[in-house]
């Protein structure tokens, strides 16, 4: 019977470790509010924006995998009808252009994935700045 706490005593305790967390964990809470205002907001700017880049996303990664993929296939045709060898050009070519195709795609989203992150940095210094009042 001694593990009994009275409601009273729980209520008074529950209440002592939020009064004391409250204190300690005041500015982390502003820290997290700022972090979401930002990410808010950084969301309301791109927001009319990201369905017709993510299509634009999707057009340049096609395109740079089929391009080279179909360039690869003509001039694996052309190399077949001029030259006759018992290797398919054409299936090389086509292998080649499409791991060229892929590792342009990477690149690109590469590019892009690092500049997302350098502005999302900078707009996260600035508003770190305008949070602690420096210039």
């Amino acid at each position: 019977m001694s593990d009994y706490v009275a409601p009273d005593d729980a209520n008074s305790k529950a209440e002592e470790s939020i009064s004391v967390n409250r204190h300690e964990s005041r500015s982390e809470m502003e820290q997290a509010v700022a972090e979401k205002q930002l990410r808010r907001l950084r969301s309301r700017q791109r927001g009319t924006q990201s369905a017709w880049f993510g299509l634009g996303m999707f057009g340049v990664i096609g395109w740079s995998i089929s391009v080279p993929t179909v360039a690869g296939i003509a001039t694996g045709l052309w190399v077949d009808s001029k030259f006759e060898t018992q290797q398919s050009w054409t299936l090389m070519l086509m292998v080649l252009g499409i791991g060229f195709g892929c590792v342009n795609a990477w690149s690109w989203i590469y590019r892009e994935s690092i500049t997302r992150d350098q502005t999302d940095m900078r707009e996260q210094n600035e508003a770190n700045k305008d949070q602690t009042g420096t210039k």
